[in-house]
């Protein structure tokens, strides 16, 4: 993949996607937090300690690769997708909530996805091979991530009409994005593709359908009601690949490292669908249950 691809036009093209989440995005989605604190904490709690923490497990127990495990913690470090509340919408989570822990996921993220990966790239990568997220990194990342969405709030706020035009268009570019990044991560290590899908593919569907388990269940055992779960479970389950690859591939300026997310991506949208299937046949409807709650 050419160079000035990587260090310009990836940047670009995720703040984009940003702005275009950012469209999406008002105050009040964050003020939502004063009306579902438990549900928004115990999401928080599942995505920045659990799945952490189990990702680093499957890097130990499947004996990963320095680099791979650092990609893998990468892919865990990184906050929710805004295809989750698109899988919400389709499976009736709560898609107010949704929007809040999407947007709370992308400040904190500025945050912790730097001490996470710092102390990956200490633990991992005990060969003497270093890379390293300097302060300069740090606020890299974050202008990718933070910026980019208080401009698509700024223009909702101050454009609403120009907000409705640019919406639908954002979000082909999302995906079609989505698909490229994914083409070029594979076809720059296609010599050895078959060889990570073996190193890694067993260890990202395992995260992946833990992050969906976990993400659902560990909120209704602690009396969140089926359709604030959903939401947890999509949030939490749907991973920014695209944000893990782009800061592999920028910050860290290794295709091997963007190989977790890349795999990842293969596999999270059939299993959160799958997953989604069988809430709705399986479970309680969340209608009901939130019409007796809300009495």
């Amino acid at each position: 993949m050419d160079s000035g691809i990587i260090t310009i036009m990836l940047p670009l093209a995720l703040s984009i996607i940003m702005i275009g989440l950012g469209l999406e995005l008002t105050p009040k989605d964050f003020a939502r937090v004063s009306k579902h604190p438990k549900a928004v904490l115990i999401a928080l709690f599942c995505q920045l300690i659990l799945l952490v923490s189990i990702a680093f497990m499957v890097c130990k127990i499947l004996a990963l690769p320095p680099l791979l495990s650092v990609g893998l913690m990468l892919l865990a470090a990184s906050p929710g997708g805004s295809t989750a509340n698109l899988f919400s919408y389709l499976f009736k989570g709560d898609i107010a909530l949704n929007i809040t822990l999407t947007a709370i996921n992308s400040v904190i993220a500025a945050f912790t996805l730097p001490l996470i990966m710092n102390f990956s790239i200490q633990y991992f990568m005990n060969d003497g091979q270093q890379i390293s997220l300097e302060f300069s990194k740090i606020l890299q990342v974050f202008g990718i991530i933070i910026i980019p969405v208080c401009i698509g709030m700024l223009i909702r706020h101050y454009a609403p009409h120009f907000t409705e035009k640019l919406n639908k268009p954002l979000r082909i570019f999302a995906v079609v994005f989505l698909v490229l990044i994914i083409i070029g991560a594979i076809a720059k290590e296609r010599t050895q593709i078959m060889q990570y899908l073996t190193q890694v593919g067993l260890a990202t569907v395992i995260f992946c359908l833990c992050s969906l388990t976990i993400g659902y269940f560990v909120p209704r055992m602690l009396g969140i009601n089926t359709a604030q779960a959903r939401a947890c479970a999509f949030e939490i389950g749907i991973h920014n690949s695209t944000l893990a690859m782009t800061i592999a591939l920028t910050v860290m300026a290794s295709s091997t490292i963007a190989m977790p997310a890349a795999v990842y991506s293969i596999f999270m949208y059939v299993f959160a669908a799958l997953f989604g299937f069988a809430l709705n046949r399986f479970t309680e409807q969340p209608s009901i249950e939130n019409t007796a709650s809300s009495h």
